[in-house]
């Protein structure tokens, strides 16, 4: 019974590690989306950095997702 407890502890902790590193990743994109609004308030002003920071992202973000959703729903197997 003591390895039941230690995977569910396991899946549990990969569980948060991986939610927390999205959510940072996520944070990253939407700063980067920031850095360009506040560029586009300054005149003449734009931001191919913040395009650059934030484009990544959210891409991996969006990947993260997908390959939850493929390891979830079994027709994708």
């Amino acid at each position: 019974m003591h390895l039941d407890w230690t995977a569910l502890g396991q899946v549990t902790a990969v569980s948060i590690g991986v939610s927390v590193a999205v959510v940072a990743v996520f944070a990253l994109g939407v700063l980067g989306l920031a850095r360009v609004e506040a560029a586009r308030e300054q005149p003449g002003g734009s931001s191919p950095p913040g395009l650059a920071q934030a484009g990544p992202c959210f891409l991996a973000c969006a990947a993260v997702v997908a390959y939850g959703i493929f390891l979830i729903v079994p027709q994708f197997h």
